[in-house]
């Protein structure tokens, strides 16, 4: 399985094989989060990957540059991760880089990421250049370090269900926690449709989902315009263990994003961004949220 790749490089990039073709739930326990820093003063990607399976709780945090090279990568394995603090050094672009994480007090639900109680850090010439959690006074003590501001850039995850798919989502930077559900009933007496609500609200329903098993809609949330993509084409033409993919985005360039390449291959989403400016901001890519859907036995 390849790693989810820096989706906002200069060139189109593919994220392959998140989901994997194996039907084992545990190995689908991913979560992925893209996010923008500045490294020795130039643009780069920090992706974090939360996994959870039989061995236990890990993670991976890996660095690229704005041209998608990584710079490096580092795994904290379930052993490490169940000392549950500690660090790494590594060498990245002739600096030192170091990776601090305390998880002794974090909370999870039953999901691999936290929701409370932990810190994960990145410093870089005495520079926080990245930091997550909410134990922001600790990891400024530990690391003696500032914290600097970053952009969340993207996220993708399996959520698992029967007819029924939740998950929160954070559709701008300093923005509320949201509740995303997705309905979705293939053999409904009406007919199959598709709903989506967010904070209980329904903000979009797609009716005679056979005819329109891919497409898109715009939604408003928190003032922002939000484009829905969808593909449910393997719940109703395809084989029972076969997932729907989903995607939101806050960004104008979200429909070149989900049509750049066809979607026939539901474990791979190609994304093309050859059309990003060179001057493109964070604020203006926006922010993607990609989810896979796993129909429960």
């Amino acid at each position: 399985m390849r790693d989810f790749p820096s989706c906002f490089g200069e060139n189109g990039v593919q994220v392959a094989d998140f989901s994997s073709s194996s039907t084992n739930r545990t190995a689908q326990n991913l979560v992925t989060c893209v996010y923008q820093c500045q490294l020795r003063g130039r643009s780069c990607l920090i992706t974090v990957t939360w996994s959870k399976n039989l061995m236990g709780q890990g993670l991976s945090v890996g660095i690229d540059d704005n041209k998608n090279q990584c710079l490096c990568k580092v795994d904290i394995k379930p052993w490490l991760f169940s000392k549950r603090k500690g660090s790494k050094s590594i060498e990245a672009d002739s600096s030192k880089i170091d990776i601090y994480w305390d998880f002794s007090s974090a909370k999870f639900g039953s999901g691999p990421v936290p929701l409370e109680g932990f810190y994960l850090g990145v410093v870089s010439n005495r520079q926080m250049i990245f930091l997550l959690g909410d134990m922001r006074k600790e990891a400024s003590k530990k690391t003696g370090a500032v914290p600097s501001n970053y952009v969340f850039v993207a996220k993708r995850e399996n959520v698992f269900g029967k007819k029924i798919f939740s998950t929160k989502a954070q559709f701008c930077d300093d923005g509320p926690l949201h509740d995303l559900t997705i309905e979705c009933d293939t053999i409904g007496v009406n007919g199959p449709f598709l709903l989506i609500r967010v904070d209980t609200k329904s903000v979009m329903k797609v009716k005679r989902l056979q005819w329109k098993f891919r497409g898109n809609h715009t939604i408003l949330v928190d003032g922002l315009a939000v484009d829905v993509f969808w593909d449910v084409h393997n719940w109703l033409f395809g084989t029972p263990i076969g997932n729907a993919v989903f995607m939101f985005k806050t960004s104008l360039l979200a429909e070149k994003l989900w049509t750049s390449q066809s979607l026939s291959d539901p474990h791979t989403l190609p994304w093309s961004w050859s059309q990003r400016s060179q001057d493109s901001h964070s604020q203006s890519l926006g922010f993607s949220l990609i989810l896979y859907a796993w129909k429960n036995e």
